[in-house]
């Protein structure tokens, strides 16, 4: 890892602080589950977001492990109304895991969803809410956040969810070709991801939110 990276990790977790985020820094994807598990006691309702990110570091085997109480909307045959109601259940967890899709260099959070649990849950609800991020989803500010997400979050993920979008048939938003434009612009398909954009500043809950960087690129 080169200076420069270092010193842009060291100045995000430094602002996380100021806008009343705990962050934690490990060097390895190894490190993340140890970690977690100083955070979170056994026992816990924990609940999670779909994150490559989390998959990668075997946070989603640890929840699953069976020391946790685990709300798992991945569960083999669930019915949807099953799965909405773990949806639902989620804001009473005492630890929400996910990602984030960008983490400004001021210690702001850049989260665009499409059925918006996710968001949801980040902004309210769940006790403790965990962020796993490799040190690729810092950016310089919200206009780099957009872009990250536009380019290189959006496209590879309607590519693994095999949705029928712009962004999936030529790896990136169709709103990138326009001039002027906003950043909710987007395609007209039903299978959009990209319908809530979020952005987490100053909390006022501190350290409720706790955003893990792992000094790997990991994730889209």
């Amino acid at each position: 890892m080169t200076p420069e990276i270092k010193a842009r990790i060291e100045l995000t977790m430094e602002n996380l602080r100021k806008n009343n985020m705990k962050p934690f820094y490990v060097d390895t994807r190894e490190e993340v589950v140890p970690l977690i598990r100083t955070l979170v006691e056994e026992g816990a309702t924990v609940s999670n977001g779909g994150s490559e990110t989390l998959k990668a570091t075997g946070v989603y085997d640890e929840l699953r492990s069976g020391r946790y109480n685990c709300l798992d909307r991945s569960r083999p045959g669930l019915t949807p109304e099953e799965i909405e109601k773990v949806y639902r259940d989620t804001y009473s967890a005492d630890a929400y895991f996910a990602s984030s899709n960008a983490i400004t260099e001021s210690g702001c959070l850049y989260n665009v969803d499409g059925n918006s649990n996710r968001v949801s849950a980040i902004l309210y609800g769940p006790k403790s809410v965990i962020l796993v991020c490799g040190y690729n989803k810092i950016v310089k500010n919200i206009e780099e956040a957009e872009i990250r997400v536009k380019e290189k979050a959006a496209p590879p993920n309607t590519v693994r969810l095999s949705c029928d979008t712009y962004c999936a048939k030529t790896g990136k938003c169709v709103s990138l070709s326009k001039d002027g434009r906003e950043i909710p612009d987007g395609c007209r398909s039903k299978a959009r991801i990209c319908c809530n954009y979020v952005i987490s500043a100053q909390q006022r809950h501190i350290d409720r939110i706790k955003v893990i960087i792992v000094g790997e690129e990991l994730g889209y």
